[in-house]
């Protein structure tokens, strides 16, 4: 079986509550474990919890390790740990309602390649990045985490479909749907005028469901969405790359948790981390391939986000052209907009 069908299987996996085993090591999601299934993983004994760095850190688990953490760190779990404070644990939207957790003590992982693969399939699959994990315990499905490590979803990206769409920013539209096999996330293309002599001018944006679609004021997604493809038209021709990495690649249900974080008083970069993620989750790897399989491989970027520049550059897209895109501020996303200039390095 290919790597992207064992990933996907995992993803599948997680979601419906099942637990999975990568190098022999067992991990179930605690966000959809219920009273049942952790009744059964707990069979020959409680499982410890399993967290990323980014949440060790708000948990101020940093005091037992040396430096800040960077990888998965296990907590042993001890008789207070039920479910209800596992998801309490795993879930900052009850840090408030829980602030005195702990106290903690940390297991030593000798090797955290598994527990990298099975937080990696829980961002794929959306969920928070947080397990029940042991030793010992049967799974249905059993991974290697090389498997799941060295995929990428630009591996297995295609073609699915195209055809011309004419659109109120420009007549002479086509639009280009991609397929992976790693999940059912279709990746589209709006490819935009006709070929000239000057490289394409493109826009490499991702889903903002809340912004494109329902106009949301928290960020500037909606407005740089209709920006992008007025230059793109007006340029003559160029495409628009439309990601379905919503929330910088965390999804829209942790992205909704990031914004009732956001509620809270953290900035963006805070909710993502305190959620257990990066500052940026996407994989900009996918944008590369879809232009490569556009044969376009030369390109001037829309784009305030030098990561963006630097990750085209790295997989082989020659960006001879750094074009910015400037959107107003509102009342509403100002902090927004100033936390992703001061600490995503954007050049607002």
């Amino acid at each position: 079986m290919s790597a992207g069908r064992d990933v996907a299987r995992a993803i599948d996996a997680l979601r419906r509550g099942w637990p999975i085993r990568i190098d022999g090591v067992a991990f179930l999601a605690i966000e959809t474990a219920d009273a049942e299934s952790l009744a059964a993983f707990d069979e020959g004994g409680a499982a410890d919890l399993l967290v990323s760095g980014h949440r060790a850190v708000t948990l101020k688990l940093t005091n037992q390790r040396d430096g800040t953490p960077t990888g998965p760190v296990r907590i042993e779990r001890t008789s207070w740990i039920d479910l209800f404070e596992a998801i309490a644990i795993a879930d900052p939207a009850r840090d408030l309602a829980t602030p005195m957790k702990g106290p903690f003590r940390t297991v030593e992982i000798a090797d955290d390649r598994p527990a990298q693969a099975a937080l990696r399939v829980a961002r794929l699959a959306g969920l928070l990045p947080a397990f029940f994990v042991t030793e010992g315990v049967a799974a249905e499905l059993d991974l290697c985490a090389g498997t799941v490590l060295d995929f990428h979803e630009s591996d297995s990206l295609a073609i699915a479909s195209r055809a011309h769409m004419p659109s109120r920013f420009a007549t002479p539209t086509e639009i280009v749907a991609f397929r992976s096999r790693l999940d059912a996330n279709e990746h589209v293309a709006l490819l935009i005028g006709a070929a000239g002599n000057e490289p394409p001018l493109v826009r490499v944006h991702s889903e903002c469901l809340t912004g494109d679609v329902f106009g949301s004021l928290k960020c500037d997604c909606g407005p740089q969405l209709d920006s992008a493809l007025e230059a793109i038209a007006a340029a003559g021709w160029g495409v628009l790359l439309y990601l379905r990495q919503e929330g910088r690649g965390i999804g829209l249900i942790n992205k909704l948790r990031a914004y009732a974080l956001q509620d809270q008083g953290f900035d963006t970069v805070d909710a993502n981390t305190r959620l257990g993620f990066a500052d940026d989750e996407r994989d900009f790897q996918v944008a590369a391939r879809m232009l490569s399989l556009l044969a376009m491989d030369r390109i001037r970027l829309l784009t305030n986000n030098p990561a963006k520049v630097s990750a085209l550059q790295t997989a082989g897209i020659d960006v001879i052209e750094q074009i910015p895109l400037r959107i107003a501020a509102n009342p509403h996303n100002s902090v927004y907009l100033d936390t992703k200039r001061r600490r995503s390095g954007h050049q607002l």
